[in-house]
């Protein structure tokens, strides 16, 4: 993209210094985000807002907008200046918006950057493991008071088991001979595991686990921490909406606790990491044990297995269905994805 068009887009926004240089941070895979420096001692984050993955874009920066505003209302004594270091911060467009859009250019929004910090990719040590729990849990425990329906659902279903299960039945009945055979013991698996993997669906739709604000994408790069690693606030928040927090904490055990790569096709590397899985919990209960019910704590463990399995069974889905959802580089990559992640569950129900 131009410098021509990021300067005329920034500069639509209510910011206090000039644009000085600009670069694309690639850690995303949706939105095409852009780190703005300036003249001056606040440098900024440019985002435009992929529409065709999001549909609802007011919504979602609704969403953003609304979540970061209560969080920093938590903190009534603290100066804008000392906010905008621990927590995302959105600027408004000149017209008061929180977002700008102009025809042709798309959906854009603007935050302050946060200057000395840093993301890792994967979690090496248990230390971030456990600062990683902890900011997941305090980014929880600070919107427990929130209205969760005052946020709208940015991506419906998105972790609804019986959707996930509609899907893969449609894909059993479309697939292939030679995809069903060479799929055959995992499709035994799905339905081994099937009665217990709706059991955290069954809780939320009878009400027996509250509906709370939940991020849906809390891989530990969407964890911002200090040089010295320790942990700052939870980003990326363009899919927090209602959910329950085995959502969060699943998804976050999932990805910390592979001891290898999600399409790693030597399944003897695959391992369930369980040092950091209680690094993780550790840090995340210091935040939210108070808060969190009986049903919600006793669930914990379930909701690893469960977030494992849900990624599984997409994988498997759109094996069966030809490719048509995630990427791939070879025929059977969504096969082996799909091994890996049940791989990682055997090596889960070993250990905990």
């Amino acid at each position: 993209m131009k410098a021509e068009m990021i300067i005329s887009i920034f500069n639509e926004f209510d910011h206090q210094f000039n644009y000085k240089s600009h670069s694309e941070l690639n850690s995303g895979h949706i939105n095409d985000t852009f780190l703005i420096k300036t003249d001056g001692d606040t440098n900024y984050i440019l985002q435009r807002i992929n529409q065709v993955v999001f549909k609802d874009f007011l919504g979602l920066v609704n969403n953003k907008v609304l979540t970061s505003n209560h969080i920093r209302s938590k903190y009534p004594n603290a100066s804008d200046e000392v906010l905008n270091k621990t927590v995302l911060s959105f600027i408004k467009e000149k017209n008061s918006n929180s977002y700008y859009h102009k025809e042709g250019v798309n959906f854009w929004n603007v935050m302050i950057f946060i200057d000395d910090s840093v993301t890792h990719e994967i979690v090496k040590d248990e230390e971030i493991a456990y600062e990683g729990g902890k900011l997941l849990g305090d980014f929880l425990n600070l919107t427990s008071d929130f209205d969760s329906s005052q946020l709208i659902d940015v991506i419906p279903n998105f972790h609804n088991m019986a959707f996930r299960f509609k899907q893969y039945a449609s894909s059993i009945q479309s697939a292939s001979k030679s995809r069903l055979t060479k799929a055959a013991d995992y499709i035994q698996i799905v339905a081994d595991l099937k009665e217990e993997m709706h059991i955290l669906q069954n809780l939320k739709d009878a009400g027996e686990i509250p509906i709370r604000v939940t991020h849906n994408d809390t891989k530990i790069s969407n964890s911002l921490f200090t040089e010295d690693n320790k942990g700052i606030c939870m980003i990326d928040t363009d899919t927090v909406m209602p959910g329950i927090i085995h959502y969060d904490f699943g998804d976050a055990i999932r990805t910390i606790c592979n001891t290898a790569a999600e399409d790693e096709t030597d399944l003897s590397k695959v391992e369930f990491n369980l040092d950091y899985y209680k690094a993780y919990e550790k840090g995340f209960l210091e935040k939210t044990k108070d808060s969190l019910t009986e049903v919600e704590l006793k669930h914990l463990p379930l909701a690893a297995k469960t977030m494992i399995f849900i990624m599984a069974l997409r994988f498997l889905t759109d094996y069966l269905n030809n490719d048509t959802y995630y990427k791939t580089t070879y025929a059977d990559h969504n096969l082996d994805r799909a091994k890996n992640q049940f791989k990682l569950i055997e090596s889960f129900s070993k250990k905990l």
